[in-house]
């Protein structure tokens, strides 16, 4: 009897120690799959990166070389702990239909994730605008399931791919980070309205971080000219409208750019015969208008005031 107990107690120990066995061997593969990842990626870094030659784009590329090779080592750990492909098949197929609605949104975004990565809207480094959110910032960073997007006002937005394809994105350093801007200012049409076309131009041509002049630059299939370029937009009610048209050689300080050029603009003002237009009416009476009562000079006081202002026909027929 303690002969039979000494065998069973031997065996078990037998079978404890080559599942502690196989248990450490397979942490060591997964470790050895971890770490062989990292050398992996640093060995074909440089190599990928010059392939690719986008940022985002190398970064998923050296992220799957590294999910590979783990993954290598974790097919390695289950084979030592003798799992078979039919086990994690039937796994799958159980928990499938109760992790499908939690994994359908990220499923989602990872195939928006791909399809951003390929079509290229925008790269890190981009300064972008959100038209609906009315939001500008730089591409801080774009993985297959999100973008993150580092604002004007130092903050983060964390916006799901799914998501950055359904929006309008403005993109100001797509293919040349020179951007055209318009400045519009109403001069009154007594004053020299060639004067204050010149003080518009030289004022942007004075301004840093504006493209003073050179070859027209080249925008799809037609030619805008690069200097600083004043138009008589439109007649307008109070006065005549001028547009000033300029390129910004990099579209990150257009407000401060477009201060800059108003400031300069109002200082060339004073010496020049060229008044800013203000909303203004004429009131013109004629025989058909009736008498407008003026008192000009005094105080008018309650004695003074009628009591019953009357028609417009009282009025004529009182004079």
């Amino acid at each position: 009897m303690a002969s039979a107990e000494a065998v069973v107690r031997r065996v078990v120990n037998e079978i404890l120690a080559s599942q502690a066995a196989d248990w450490f061997t397979a942490i060591l593969l997964l470790f050895l799959g971890w770490y062989a990842g990292r050398v992996v990626v640093r060995l074909v870094g440089r190599s990928v990166a010059r392939r690719f030659q986008r940022p985002s784009l190398t970064k998923t590329v050296l992220g799957g070389i590294r999910a590979g090779v783990f993954m290598l080592g974790v097919f390695a750990a289950a084979s030592t702990l003798d799992f078979q492909a039919t086990d994690i098949l039937l796994s799958v197929t159980v928990f499938s239909a109760v992790l499908g609605l939690v994994l359908a949104p990220i499923i989602g975004s990872v195939i928006n994730g791909l399809f951003v990565l390929a079509d290229q809207p925008y790269e890190i480094g981009d300064m972008i605008e959100i038209v609906d959110l009315d939001t500008r910032g730089y591409i801080e960073d774009i993985t297959i399931r999100y973008t993150k997007v580092f604002t004007l006002e130092n903050t983060f937005l964390v916006i799901p791919n799914a998501n950055m394809r359904d929006r309008d994105i403005i993109n100001f350093s797509a293919e040349d980070t020179r951007s055209r801007l318009s400045l519009e200012v109403l001069v009154t049409y007594e004053g020299d309205v060639e004067e204050a076309r010149a003080i518009m131009e030289r004022a942007a041509r004075e301004t840093p971080d504006v493209v003073e002049g050179g070859p027209d630059i080249r925008v799809g299939g037609a030619r805008y000219p690069s200097a600083p370029v004043s138009y008589i937009k439109e007649f307008a009610d109070h006065g005549v409208l001028l547009d000033l048209r300029y390129w910004v050689k990099e579209p990150y300080y257009m407000p401060r750019i477009r201060s800059k050029i108003q400031e300069k603009v109002w200082d060339q003002l004073d010496d020049a015969d060229v008044e800013i237009a203000y909303p203004h009416q004429h009131h013109v009476f004629d025989e058909n208008s009736g008498v407008a009562r003026v008192d000009v000079g005094r105080e008018r006081g309650p004695e003074t005031r009628p009591k019953d202002r009357g028609s417009p026909e009282e009025f004529e027929s009182s004079d």
